[in-house]
């Protein structure tokens, strides 16, 4: 695997490359045997170039959004899912440019059938380039030092990725540097886990001098300082964090900006769905549509959050909140659909146009939930500085079941680093994680 590590960014520029190439080179046999022959006004030599231009920025817009171009990093299946979204998405808009260019809506089965095609050509090129990439670059063997909390959830995660991490053996940061250095040299990584800072950074220093690949996980001090600015007004480096509340005024005015003309938009489109939606409900047992339940948002205020009902009538009749789990006999049998998709959370559109929401941030907690994690985890209400958000940071690269103390890192990271841009990466990456089963799965039963 050393041989080609040096060469690992050329085989994944290949991989990438290839890929946009053939789904390009499709797209540009479909215009022009097919569409600049039937639209009003045909295009010659530049302008069909202009045209396969535009569809190819497009395509690799949302393929880097995507992450279809994340070969070696991706599950396999995530990465045809992830370049098939990115397709459906350039077609979808390259649809509606060539009926604004044609003045009227023209048949959509070429890029229809153009799609299935490139379904074919993704599959087929990823798996064979995963088998080829995972040839030259099997699994590293890794060393997990474990610290003062237990690792054994992050041992599970990493295990899961049998393709790119194989942890040989876990050993506690308390057996002292000398035998760490002894077994960190048999292995081609380090996995530094959540222990006391003295700890991890004579385990950090010395992997950087001998060249030891790490993967640490982060504190929440870490997360803070990570968005610090370097201030160099002097000969020694400082990092200035200057921990204003939330965010400023001018952003704070934008992002409501955002929300009002989003949630209009949101409501307008969605219509057809609350009425469909609303029929399954009605025809499983006669309950109501939707469902209330009170919720933070910032600074705890509290608020009633709307949901379409996706479980049995008073589900928690005991007084008991308690969170869905895995093949919970609750859920009706619509409502494994709406959770699989997160459509049950349409409805919080309302709550972001009467203010109480933003389209992007953390998720709501319940209040029981929220006092009992501030027990637990004293820094929980850091992430009440911003609105609670129908989508976010947290919901787009966690899953529904991920740990608190993990949600409330992602939620800082999203706080402490906050930009418009940074918002509407999270809405564009939104449709991808509503599809995919890791991220819906409930919490495991006890």
């Amino acid at each position: 695997m050393k041989s080609f590590e040096r060469y690992k960014r050329l085989i994944k520029l290949g991989f990438s490359s290839m890929s946009a190439a053939m789904l390009i080179i499709t797209y540009g046999m479909v215009w022009i045997n097919y569409y600049n022959k039937v639209i009003l006004a045909p295009f010659y030599r530049k302008g069909n170039w202009m045209m396969i231009f535009i569809y190819g920025v497009l395509l690799i817009f949302f393929m880097k959004m995507y992450g279809g171009f994340k070969v070696g990093f991706l599950k396999k299946g995530n990465l045809i899912y992830s370049q098939i979204l990115a397709v459906v998405f350039t077609n979808t808009i390259t649809y509606f440019q060539i009926a604004v260019q044609d003045k009227k809506f023209t048949t959509p089965l070429p890029l229809i059938l153009l799609l299935i095609a490139d379904a074919v050509l993704i599959s087929c090129w990823t798996v064979f380039f995963q088998w080829f990439y995972c040839k030259i670059f099997p699994p590293r063997k890794m060393l997990l030092i474990s610290g003062e909390h237990s690792d054994y959830h992050l041992m599970e995660k990493m295990n899961a990725r049998e393709d790119k991490y194989e942890i040989c053996k876990i050993i506690s940061y308390r057996v002292g540097m000398e035998k760490l250095i002894k077994e960190m040299a048999k292995y081609d990584g380090v996995i530094v886990g959540d222990m006391p800072s003295h700890e991890r950074n004579l385990i950090i220093k010395y992997c950087f001098g001998e060249h030891i690949r790490t993967y640490s996980v982060p504190k929440i001090s870490d997360i803070l300082l990570r968005s610090s600015v370097d201030l160099n007004l002097f000969d020694s480096p400082l990092l200035l964090s200057r921990n204003n509340p939330g965010l400023s005024i001018e952003q704070e005015f934008v992002k409501r900006i955002v929300d009002i003309v989003g949630s209009l938009i949101a409501i307008v489109v969605s219509v057809p769905f609350f009425l469909i939606i609303g029929l399954c409900i009605k025809l499983t047992d006669k309950g109501p549509v939707f469902y209330k339940q009170v919720r933070l948002t910032r600074d705890g205020r509290e608020f009633e959050i709307y949901k379409f009902r996706t479980m049995v009538q008073d589900a928690e009749q005991d007084g008991i909140p308690r969170l869905a789990a895995e093949g919970d006999d609750r859920i009706l049998p619509v409502g494994r659909l709406l959770r699989a998709t997160r459509l049950d959370e349409l409805p919080q559109i309302y709550n972001i146009l009467k203010g109480e929401m933003s389209i992007v941030g953390p998720r709501p907690e319940r209040p029981e939930f929220a006092e009992e994690l501030t027990k637990e985890i004293p820094e929980f209400p850091y992430r009440l500085q911003v609105k609670a958000g129908l989508t976010g940071y947290a919901q787009v690269y966690g899953k529904y079941n991920t740990t608190a103390y993990d949600k409330l890192k992602l939620d800082l990271t999203y706080i402490r680093n906050y930009s418009l841009l940074l918002d509407l990466k999270l809405i564009i990456m939104t449709p991808k994680i509503m599809l995919l089963k890791e991220s819906t799965e409930g919490v495991k039963k006890q």
